[in-house]
């Protein structure tokens, strides 16, 4: 993380977002479950484990773990392939365990490689695809709550057929519920000393109120109970302990169950990488997780999950942004989300249950805009076609496929766009040491591209406190958005935190990065000679040096 905050910074307003992420979270949950072929209390153990075990041992403030559409079409096939449900959770606990190794191994460096042209568009396509997906709810068509992302639904429809033809099915009392709750989450911050309460909160207490007043007065515009929330109701503690499974380990040595394994935990880790990346890019206060940290927490509660009866978990960037949009700003947002559902599943499942699907579709139609709204658009098409193109194909590939295909898809468009420049070296570099400190010179290829994001980021990360560091983009025709964005990073907040000085040299007008190089030469000559001999070379080598330092 780039800056430390305190679990406690934000108590009021981490505590109603995880109640507002909680009621969003319970409809998913159910949702991915039945999709899944599994026991729908599966998914709110995931759920709870999400957010309170990933909470916990999780580097990140913002992001929300739980069972994750993603891997709908894993589960369900491995449960069929596997033959028993006891067997499918020892591959869920597996599954933890190989991620937990994952994470010890920083095979979290991963996620470095992905440019965020792709990851906005990652972002874009899942706003996208929540409202495709919410509309159906919105209007009160809720034959089946999916809880899907998926472009094929469960139903065999595609999600632009479903929503189209759910306008066919228009339910009046929950399309103005919707209404209001939309009109609550644009206007309430508007109104004077409102803000105390959150938007999100009121819309769903609002939800509720109109629906209970619909039924008290005898309305036909009443919600009957396929369109609200519908939470598993245990009639004892015995019926809820009951709803918990344990894996089978009699199969432990199966070559079936280890691919499985595998499998979960490479998908998951995949997902939760990209989403963890996405959701520290949305974070207003611009700070950054450790990805293997992050893979030895999701570790950790795959294994928990897999020993008690639960789905595989990931970082989940619906709810992570929802989080972020009700006012989370710590991991107490999450973990307070994560205990809401263990509590409230475990006693106040009828309450739950008076909650209309079409006030929590209002939430997550706000949530979908603010990620895909027309100013996401313009912005990338202003960054020119090395951008904007992978883009869209990210964007067009998720939504009529699926969230791993189309960043697969996106992440080979813009290797080929980059193929010929990238195999230079990313950077040349001068070094000279002083009485008052090191000064690297450091200067950047004619092609700078997002492949060698990772190096230029570790060779910042690693420059020592109190020195000089000279970025010279003189001789540079083009350099990555990443790039940019790192270099942006490190001289704003990243090298005052180190006393490191950061003189920018030769950048193009067009990068919006402001040179400082006259300032430099200002000081130079007020510099003492060099007292050890100067070093020169490619970006190996100095990689190689700091290290050794």
């Amino acid at each position: 993380m780039s800056t430390k905050t305190s679990i406690f910074s934000n108590i009021k307003g981490d505590m109603s977002s995880g109640l507002v992420v909680f009621l969003i979270a319970i409809p998913l949950c159910l949702g991915i479950a039945l999709a899944s072929g599994a026991p729908l209390f599966a998914g709110l153990i995931s759920g709870m484990l999400g957010g309170i075990v990933v909470g916990f041992f999780s580097g990140s403030q913002l992001s929300v773990s739980g069972p994750a559409a993603g891997l709908i079409t894993i589960v369900a096939a491995a449960i069929l392939k596997l033959g028993s449900w006891e067997t499918f959770l020892l591959a869920v606990f597996l599954a933890g365990a190989i991620q937990l190794v994952l994470g010890f191994v920083k095979a979290g460096v991963i996620a470095n490689y992905f440019p965020s042209n792709v990851i906005t568009g990652m972002l874009t396509a899942i706003g996208i695809s929540i409202i495709l997906t919410q509309i159906p709810h919105a209007v009160g068509h809720d034959e089946q709550a999916e809880g899907q992302l998926a472009f094929i639904q469960v139903s065999g429809e595609n999600i632009l057929s479903s929503a189209l033809s759910s306008i066919r099915h228009i339910q009046l009392g929950a399309t103005i519920i919707t209404i209001v709750s939309i009109l609550i989450l644009l206007y309430w911050s508007k109104i004077p000393k409102a803000g105390a309460i959150p938007a999100a909160l009121v819309a769903v207490l609002a939800g509720v109120g109109l629906n209970e007043l619909f039924i008290a007065t005898g309305s036909s515009l009443a919600l009957e109970q396929s369109h609200l929330v519908t939470l598993p109701v245990a009639e004892s503690f015995n019926g809820f302990i009951s709803q918990f499974s344990l894996p089978d380990f009699s199969h432990l040595l199966s070559g079936q169950v280890w691919i499985v394994a595998g499998t979960i935990a490479l998908v998951a880790s995949i997902e939760t990488l990209l989403n963890l990346e996405a959701t520290d890019k949305l974070d207003p206060l611009k700070r950054y997780s450790n990805p293997n940290r992050e893979l030895r927490a999701q570790g950790i509660a795959n294994m928990a999950s897999g020993l008690i009866g639960g789905l595989p978990i990931t970082s989940v960037i619906v709810r992570s942004s929802a989080n972020i949009n009700a006012g989370g700003r710590t991991k107490l947002a999450t973990m307070t989300h994560g205990t809401l559902l263990l509590v409230c599943a475990a006693l106040i499942p009828v309450l739950l249950n008076h909650i209309p699907l079409s006030t929590l579709a209002g939430v997550l139609l706000v949530t979908g805009y603010k990620l895909c709204k027309p100013t996401v658009f313009k912005s990338m098409f202003a960054k020119g076609k090395y951008q904007w193109i992978p883009f869209l194909v990210t964007v067009g590939v998720i939504v009529f496929t699926n969230l791993l295909v189309g960043v697969a898809v996106g992440l080979c468009v813009s290797v080929l766009f980059i193929m010929v420049g990238n195999m230079k070296a990313p950077y040349f570099f001068h070094k000279e040491r002083y009485r008052t400190g090191d000064l690297f010179n450091l200067e950047l290829s004619q092609e700078v591209s997002f492949l060698n994001k990772a190096n230029i980021l570790l060779t910042l990360d690693k420059m020592p406190e109190n020195c000089t560091v000279v970025i010279d983009a003189s001789k540079t025709v083009y350099i990555d958005q990443d790039v940019l964005d790192i270099i942006r990073e490190f001289t704003q907040i990243k090298a005052p935190q180190k006393n490191i000085k950061v003189v920018l040299k030769g950048f193009k007008d067009a990068y919006k990065v402001n040179n400082t190089d006259h300032l430099f030469l200002e000081n130079k000559e007020e510099k003492e000679k060099p007292v050890v001999a100067i070093t020169n070379g490619t970006h190996k080598d100095l990689l190689k040096e700091l290290s050794v330092n």
